[in-house]
């Protein structure tokens, strides 16, 4: 898998949830060798509804069609 900020090799991490629970949670994701980005199961999901409601509003505002004024007789 490729990193989406730089292109670099992502591997499998374990990553330990110190800040939302106060018992530590482990949880897998995957980190950029080259950068350091990570990417875990929440962080994909919030970017995906992010990109659908650019895709949304963008399609919404193309696709609507344009309405003219009945030309006189």
């Amino acid at each position: 898998m490729k990193c989406a900020r730089c292109s670099g090799l992502m591997v499998t991490d374990h990553l330990l949830d110190m800040q939302e629970s106060y018992v530590p949670m482990w949880m897998r994701g995957m980190r950029c060798v080259t950068c350091g980005n990570i990417e875990d199961p929440l962080i994909h999901h919030h970017r995906m509804i992010q990109h659908t409601r650019r895709t949304r509003r963008f399609t919404s505002h193309v696709a609507q069609p344009v309405l003219r004024p009945a030309q006189a007789a």
